[in-house]
């Protein structure tokens, strides 16, 4: 079986040390060659070792998994992510945008993880059952906003379909990990572009189009 070289990103020592363990014993052929607790240690360390797969943890101190994911996979575009979080949410979009080839919650069983491990070595995605749900979701729901609004980007309709949820500028810039500031700047360009007087109205059309 192929050996394969993994780096653990995860700011918590417990979580790091269970994955270091355990993975080998399940699956021989996984070598844990490194570990960081933040991104920006993680880009180092992956710089150095130069691994095959990075577990990647989401919400961390300093430099946060999503930077860490984009700038990794601009630098070493060998190294597959796989992204281990217990964030239940919309972060799955913005991880395999970032270039993640796998979402996994941390619930997960260490085989599916290893499992995992191995299938994005392969070049295969992986997204868990949670996840995929909701990976469904917005692309139903942005297949919608496209042909409705074909001249918005990427983002602008993620904004415009958050504002159709009724979210607010604080949730929005959570969901899709933009600063409140980007966010009112998006919303205002949202306003222009759909020639609306306001969001309450952009939000509407947004409605209008699911």
């Amino acid at each position: 079986m192929t050996s394969i070289r993994v780096v653990v990103v995860d700011d918590h020592p417990f979580y790091r040390e269970g994955v270091k363990s355990m993975a080998p014993l399940v699956d021989p052929g996984i070598e844990i060659v490194g570990e960081a607790s933040d991104g920006a240690t993680a880009l180092e360390v992956v710089a150095r070792e130069l691994p095959d797969v990075v577990l990647m943890d989401l919400s961390m101190p300093g430099m946060g998994g999503l930077e860490a994911t984009r700038l990794l996979r601009s630098r070493h575009p060998s190294a597959c992510v796989l992204v281990l979080t217990m964030m239940q949410d919309d972060s799955v979009v913005a991880a395999l945008e970032a270039g993640a080839g796998g979402y996994l919650l941390k619930d997960a069983p260490v085989e599916d993880v290893c499992r995992a491990i191995r299938s994005v070595h392969r070049g295969e995605l992986v997204v868990g059952a949670q996840a995929a749900t909701r990976l469904l979701g917005r692309v139903r729901a942005s297949t919608g906003l496209e042909g409705a609004f074909p001249d918005l980007t990427a983002r602008e309709r993620d904004v415009l379909r958050l504002l159709g949820e009724g979210a607010a500028n604080a949730d929005i810039a959570r969901r899709l990990f933009l600063t409140p500031k980007t966010v009112r700047n998006y919303v205002s360009a949202l306003i222009a572009k759909l020639g609306v007087t306001d969001r309450a109205a952009a939000s509407a059309l947004a409605r209008d189009a699911r």
